[in-house]
């Protein structure tokens, strides 16, 4: 299995040709959001993360009804601004506290290689 490194440039490269078992063998969250925030794709280390079911989240809105913690300029801003620039590539920390213990992580997210999806990429700190 290719090794993945949160953080790195050409993150978005290594994904592309993962398959649902190897994003689930990441040892950081991934979650992968179309344009309006439906989430396409929430791999188990996120799951492990928020103490939510990978299946139970798919095709819900990230920012309405997952994690509703991030709609606020620092978190779903960047990523409208982003997406509406068609260029999402940022690195930040974050804590999620939405039914979980406060947790502190790094945040990085960006723009699929292809298509017009979104990655964002969890790191526990």
């Amino acid at each position: 299995m290719e090794k993945v490194q949160f953080g790195s440039g050409d993150i978005e490269n290594a994904l592309a040709k993962m398959d649902e078992k190897a994003l689930d063998g990441l040892a950081f969250g991934a979650i992968q959001l179309d344009a309006s925030g439906k989430i396409l794709q929430y791999n188990a280390a996120e799951g492990s993360i928020t103490g939510r079911d990978p299946k139970s989240v798919i095709g819900k809105d990230f920012f309405k009804d997952v994690a509703p913690c991030t709609q606020g300029k620092e978190f779903q801003g960047r990523f409208k601004d982003g997406v509406s620039k068609g260029d999402l590539n940022t690195i930040f920390e974050y804590i999620f506290d939405y039914k979980m213990q406060p947790t502190k992580v790094k945040i990085h997210m960006k723009k699929a290689i292809s298509g017009d999806t979104y990655w964002i990429f969890v790191k526990r700190l």
